[in-house]
């Protein structure tokens, strides 16, 4: 069986094809650009690029039938949001194009996506969630922010949703408001952006998540690892990370989540830990995650295992892995300095790290560390990943210079 990785600039995607390849399967690297650091790897059979399908939806998902029709037989992985929603709601083509992809229903990907639907279904299975508010115009902001309880975030109600331009529309990062000035502007800004707008108090404390490969509802594999630095420093997308063994009570929640969904495929539930130990439910996201390299050093190969799934429709549990295993994203981590340097974001109520300490922690290497990209055998994604950020940088000031 051939497989398509999509979205082939992130993490999770390197990680994807160094693990396929390995196991013996022909690994095809797709990007919305013409070119991509999973694409670099000697482990990638070749590379195409689609249509952006925040863009173009129809374009990305005819590039797809295309390259199908060119190898035949492959499973579809994507590695994003925008990826994943239209996969699904175009499955049936896809299916009959040779397609194979690991995923469930086309409504429960949709109900993952919904920030507010899936904390109304923690909240119903007695999984502590924020105090949560869904803001659909001005009129209503503008009445709850003379009343919320500060500090709160706002985020977009979903994470990725289908838009009006054939394409889907990328919601972006929460928000924070202290007072309702910076409610109003942070509202102002979301909701050009999203069709609704979700507000939440804000929960103390730091970030973890359970990461699984359900069955048709059923558990097949685990990880968990404790962030030690996130690339947002207030708390979001891990530059370093260590394996651990899962807290049982963030895996019971998810687990219980996760089977309401009857999920099938890989996810990551993500929560808040409270200062007192107590995990309150986030998000489900319902894909690869960024720091899936860490999950493969340790010894959850967790694309194998997809793999296996959409060539037999089951495979057998892996339970078992290696803890304290470090993983660090380079660019990443020089993103985190840069934003702890910039100082906390407008509103974040948070506790924000020390520059000096920050700069400190980066610069002095920890022995036995693997890297997101970096490989000795496979360097070539590494320099991917800074050279993408060269060439974001001059694409902006091309946009500017001709605005």
């Amino acid at each position: 069986m051939k497989v398509l990785v999509l979205d082939g600039n992130q993490n999770q995607a390197v990680a994807s094809v160094r693990s396929l390849a390995r196991q013996g399967y022909t690994v095809y690297v797709g990007a919305a650009t013409g070119w991509s650091k999973a694409g670099w790897s000697r482990f990638s059979a070749g590379s195409f690029q689609y249509p952006a399908p925040d863009l173009d939806a129809s374009g990305f998902v005819g590039a797809l039938m295309e390259k199908l029709k060119q190898v035949g037989d492959a499973l579809i992985l994507p590695g994003g949001d925008a990826a994943t929603l239209l996969i699904s709601a175009h499955r049936d083509a896809l299916l009959a194009a040779g397609g194979r992809i690991v995923m469930p229903s086309h409504e429960q990907i949709v109900r993952a996506l919904d920030k507010d639907e899936t904390t109304r279904l923690a909240a119903r299975l007695g999984v502590p969630t924020p105090k949560t508010w869904v803001v659909n115009d001005t009129t209503e902001a503008q009445k709850l922010a003379a009343s919320v309880p500060y500090p709160v975030v706002l985020k977009p109600q979903s994470s990725e949703e289908l838009s009006s331009n054939a394409g889907t529309r990328t919601a972006g990062r929460p928000r924070y408001a202290s007072n309702a000035e910076q409610f109003a502007a942070a509202f102002a800004d979301l909701s050009q952006r999203a069709s609704s707008v979700l507000v939440q108090e804000f929960i103390p404390g730091g970030g973890t998540g359970y990461f699984a490969l359900m069955c048709n509802g059923e558990l097949r594999a685990e990880f968990a690892h404790r962030r030690i630095r996130d690339v947002h420093p207030t708390g979001s997308g891990s530059a370093l990370r260590e394996s651990t063994m899962p807290d049982s009570r963030v895996k019971e929640a998810s687990l219980a989540i996760l089977r309401a969904l009857n999920w099938h495929g890989a996810a990551m539930v993500e929560f808040r830990m409270r200062p007192d130990g107590t995990p309150v439910f986030l998000e489900v996201n319902g894909r690869f995650w960024n720091s899936l390299p860490l999950a493969c050093y340790a010894g959850v190969d967790f694309p194998a295992l997809v793999a296996q799934i959409a060539e037999h429709g089951d495979v057998a549990p892996a339970m078992g892995y290696r803890t304290g295993v470090r993983c660090r994203w380079l660019l990443g981590d020089f993103r985190h300095l840069l934003a702890v340097w910039s100082g906390p974001p407008q509103g974040y109520p948070g506790t924000f790290p020390n520059r000096w300490k920050t700069l400190a922690a980066e610069l002095i290497p920890v022995p036995g560390t693997y890297h997101d990209n970096f490989q000795l055998t496979d360097p070539l994604p590494e320099l991917g990943d800074w050279f993408s950020v060269v060439a974001r940088v001059r694409a902006r000031r091309k946009a500017a210079n001709y605005a």
